[in-house]
């Protein structure tokens, strides 16, 4: 049922809460439990999807629906916040109670997102999850982590300000919110839409490119990324701004205004900007995490241009893409931790050679980066090709652009490789260890997730076809 994937995260605020009863140092125990138990949840709703052709499975009251895809990202939500919480058991060591229930909250948030049916309930808990994250990523009130708080503050209060004005335009024009009356209304126009309605698709869509850091709104996303704790990191780049932000956008973009063509020509313009845009400002950087949060805005436009295309195909690379990126991502900012822990820097000049002192970071580096640069026969090889096919029916001139970009990636992970694990190892990284414990455990499962899926995706493809989705 949709309200457990609410109630289950909010009923462990609560126990963790009650004086004398929740047990403070139990908080990143309980992330770990309750994403587990949302990752079966999940898993068993999509299974039912499957079963029965993929029709709505489950509502609680109208406002909460599970389909395949949001059972998909709400398997992915769990994933990436147990692995985060299991990550923080070796990182976090101050403020691990607040640390514990902002994740909670910030899970709770997404989860609402992900299964709201209309378009106000879905505002409400953006807002949520964009009031959690910011919690999150000031939460140890160092300067420079206030400082991109700020930023993502100021970023996401605009966008708030700019859905709501569309929800009022929406409202005014159709007297209902929800997804399915509102795309009824715009299919009865046949074109002739009312000035209201445009007004409303540009806000809506620009607040969401704004959540999800597409470019020219992506500003905020390499200073919230890097100054935030490194668990937060990884759920910022793993599913938060996914979630908050490409999630809707490709909810709203496909099951409200209906693929509209002047929008998708908007969004093709917009993904291929971040593509090229997010590429070469990572490449450019010194700094370890500024250079991954410049790499996420390259890989969050594949989603946008593959969602873009407004086809199956299309949108089936996307959600691969989604949980792809969900993973490799979450690897490399895993292992971003693990040096900087280890380091002490996050200086990529001052690193070099560290291979032989942290194979075990080294390999699995290699695994998320030749994954996001799409080297077969790894997981982000299946969903670009999947993108990239489904741009080539609308364009060819924009898929081999975006074929092309890939060799982009292939540059930033040579620079990051170079720097970092090869060369000579500098005097004052000789005491450098491996790092153990929970980031071990999360390195090794997220790697060998790369890799499984990877093998494994033909197979999907082919159970999917035969299921009639592609």
């Amino acid at each position: 049922m949709p309200v457990l994937f609410i109630g289950i995260p909010l009923l462990a605020m609560v126990a963790l809460n009650i004086p004398h009863w929740g047990d403070r140092r139990f908080a990143l125990r309980a992330v770990v439990a309750v994403s587990a138990a949302q990752f079966a949840l999940a898993a068993w709703d999509a299974y039912r999807c499957l079963a029965y052709g993929g029709t709505v499975q489950s509502a609680f009251f109208g406002i909460f629906t599970v389909d395949l895809f949001s059972a998909v990202v709400l398997g992915i939500i769990g994933l990436i916040t147990g692995l985060a919480g299991v990550m923080s058991l070796s990182v976090v060591s101050a403020n691990r109670f607040s640390f514990g229930n902002a994740l909670l909250l910030l899970m709770m948030g997404m989860n609402g997102a992900v299964m709201a049916n209309d378009v106000f309930t879905l505002y409400v808990f953006i807002e949520v999850t964009a009031s959690s994250s910011f919690l999150l990523i000031a939460i140890n009130k160092k300067l420079d982590e206030l400082e991109g708080a700020f930023k993502y503050y100021i970023m996401s209060a605009l966008a708030s300000t700019m859905i709501l004005l569309s929800v009022a335009l929406l409202f005014l024009q159709v007297g209902e919110t929800t997804f399915a009356a509102i795309a009824a209304y715009i299919a009865g126009c046949g074109g002739n839409y009312p000035v209201t309605l445009p007004a409303a698709f540009v806000l809506y869509i620009a607040a969401l490119c704004i959540k999800s850091g597409v470019t020219p709104f992506h500003t905020w996303v390499p200073d919230a990324h890097s100054a935030a704790p490194s668990p937060v990191s990884v759920m910022l780049a793993g599913v938060v701004i996914k979630v908050s932000g490409v999630y809707a956008l490709m909810r709203i973009y496909r099951d409200v205004f209906l693929c509209d063509p002047a929008l998708g020509r908007a969004l093709f313009a917009l993904g291929l900007a971040s593509i090229f845009v997010g590429a070469l400002g990572a490449i450019g950087q010194n700094d370890i995490k500024r250079m991954l949060a410049f790499s996420s805005v390259s890989q969050i436009g594949y989603i946008v241009l593959g969602a873009a295309t407004g086809s199956p195909l299309g949108f089936a690379g996307a959600v691969a893409h989604f949980f792809n990126h969900a993973t490799f991502k979450s690897l490399l900012f895993v292992d971003s931790a693990a040096i900087v822990m280890q380091t002490g820097t996050r200086d990529m000049d001052e690193m070099g050679g560290l291979g032989a002192k942290m194979p075990v970071t080294g390999v699995s580096s290699v695994l998320g980066l030749l994954s996001m640069a799409g080297i077969p026969p790894l997981s982000g090889f299946w969903s670009k090709l999947l993108i990239v096919l489904a741009v080539w029916r609308v364009s060819p001139a924009l898929a081999l652009a975006a074929l092309c970009a890939s060799i982009l990636t292939l540059g930033y992970f040579l620079i990051l490789q170079k720097k970092v694990f090869f060369g000579k190892l500098a005097p004052k990284m000789e005491n450098v260890r491996e790092c153990g414990g929970g980031l071990l455990f999360v390195q090794m499962t997220l790697s060998a997730l790369n890799v499984a899926v990877g093998l494994l995706f033909p197979f999907i493809l082919i159970f999917l076809q035969g299921r009639g989705f592609l």
